[in-house]
C-alpha cells in the first residue's frame, strides 16, 4: 500500500498534520496530540454503522456508511484541500485501527491527487507508541515539587516559571480538573485518562532539561490517576512548601472559580460534593453566602474548616528542603529559582 507511515517516522516533523477522521465523540475522548478532527461518520452515523456490522452484515455496513459520506464529501474534500494545496502540509489520516475509516479516505483523496499519507496502525498504535515510551522518557527526570494550602498560587508559580523559560508539568491543567471536590467549577469535564497521559507524555518529551517543576498533588486528580512512574519520581522531588496569608489565598481562589453567573451556580451545585465531610448546616451557610455574594466569607470558612484540615492531612508530613513565606511574589518565584540553580 502506497504512503503508509508509522508514528516515529513522522513525529517531530513540523509541516506534519495528523487528521483524526474517527467521529467527534471519539476524538473528544482522546486523540493524538495536535490532531484535528475531520469525520468521515458523525456520532449517530458511526452507531448505526455499527449496529449494522453487528446485527446484519457487512456489506450492508459500508453501503450505510458511504451513503452517509457521499452526502458530505464534497465538504470533506475541500478541508484536505486546503490542508494540502493552501497550508501545504504534510496530511497524515488515522481512525481507531488503520481500518476502513482512514483506509477509504485515504484512498479516495490520493485518487484525487490529495497525496495524503495514512499512519499504521491508526490511533491504537499511537497509544502502544506512547505506553512502551513514557516510563522510559521520564527516567531522568528530576522534579521540584511545589506544595502549599489551597490558593496559594502554585498553578500561578508554574506558569510563571514556565514564562521565564523552565520546564513544567501543569498536571492540573492535562486533567482539567483541581483535584479537589469542587475542581471541575468553571473548568467543564475533566479530560478522559487517555488525553491526561497524552498531554503529560508530550510535555515530558519534548522538555529542555531534566528539571522540571510541577504541583504537588494527590494521586488522583478528578477522575484521572497519576501513573505511578511519574507519582513515584515526584516523591523522591526536592520539596517546596509556600505558605502565604489567608486573604492572599482568598483573592486568587475567588478570581479562579467565581467567572460568571454560570460560574457561581456550579460551585453551589458542587458544594453538595463536601456534605460528606461537613454537616448539611454548614454547606447551606454557606451555599447562602455564595447567593449573597459573601465570596470572601464563604471562601475563608471553606478554607478553614474543610481544606486546609484536608490538605495538610494529605501533605503535612513531607519533608521540604525549603520552606517560603510568600510577602512578595517576585522574591517567592527567586527562591524558588535558587532550589533549580543548586541542582543544575
Amino acid at each position: 500500500m502506497f504512503n503508509i507511515v508509522e508514528y516515529e517516522e513522522v513525529m517531530h516533523e513540523k509541516d506534519c498534520v495528523f487528521v483524526d477522521v474517527r467521529s467527534p465523540k471519539e476524538y473528544k475522548a482522546s486523540t493524538i496530540k495536535g490532531a484535528i478532527n475531520i469525520p468521515v461518520l458523525l456520532d449517530d452515523e458511526r452507531e448505526m454503522v455499527g449496529t449494522l456490522y453487528v446485527r446484519s452484515s457487512v456489506e450492508e455496513a459500508r453501503t450505510k456508511g458511504i451513503e452517509y459520506i457521499s452526502k458530505r464529501l464534497p465538504e470533506i474534500f475541500e478541508q484536505f484541500q486546503r490542508l494540502y494545496s493552501v497550508e501545504k502540509k504534510k496530511v497524515v489520516v488515522f481512525c481507531a485501527r488503520g481500518g476502513m475509516r482512514s483506509s477509504s479516505i485515504h484512498s479516495l483523496l490520493y485518487s484525487l491527487g490529495i497525496k495524503v499519507y495514512k499512519l499504521k496502525g491508526g490511533y491504537r498504535e499511537y497509544r502502544r507508541y506512547i505506553n512502551e515510551n513514557f516510563d522510559n522518557i521520564t527516567k531522568n527526570v528530576k522534579f521540584i515539587v511545589l506544595y502549599g494550602k489551597t490558593g496559594v498560587g502554585k498553578t500561578e508559580y508554574l506558569k510563571e516559571l514556565e514564562r521565564r523559560g523552565f520546564d513544567i508539568l501543569d498536571l492540573e491543567g492535562a486533567a482539567n480538573h483541581r483535584g479537589s471536590l469542587l475542581g471541575s467549577v468553571s473548568l467543564g469535564d475533566c479530560n478522559t485518562q487517555k488525553t491526561f497521559e497524552t498531554e503529560v507524555f508530550h510535555k515530558l518529551l519534548n522538555r529542555k532539561s531534566d528539571i522540571v517543576f510541577v504541583e504537588g498533588e494527590s494521586k488522583r486528580i478528578g477522575r484521572i490517576i497519576i501513573p505511578d512512574f511519574i507519582w513515584n519520581n515526584m516523591m523522591k522531588g526536592e520539596k517546596i512548601w509556600i505558605e502565604d496569608s489567608i486573604e492572599n489565598r482568598c483573592d486568587i481562589l475567588i478570581k479562579e472559580y467565581i467567572k460568571d453567573e454560570n460560574s457561581i451556580r456550579e460551585l453551589i451545585r458542587a458544594l453538595e460534593n463536601i456534605k460528606k465531610y461537613l454537616s448539611y448546616k454548614k454547606v447551606e451557610e454557606y451555599k447562602k453566602m455564595i447567593e449573597e455574594g459573601n465570596y470572601k466569607e464563604a471562601c475563608i470558612n471553606l478554607m478553614l474548616n474543610y481544606y486546609d484540615p484536608m490538605y495538610m492531612n494529605g501533605f503535612g508530613k513531607k519533608q521540604f528542603i525549603k520552606i517560603i513565606e510568600n510577602k512578595n511574589r517576585e522574591e517567592t518565584l527567586s527562591s524558588i529559582i535558587e532550589v533549580y540553580n543548586q541542582m543544575i
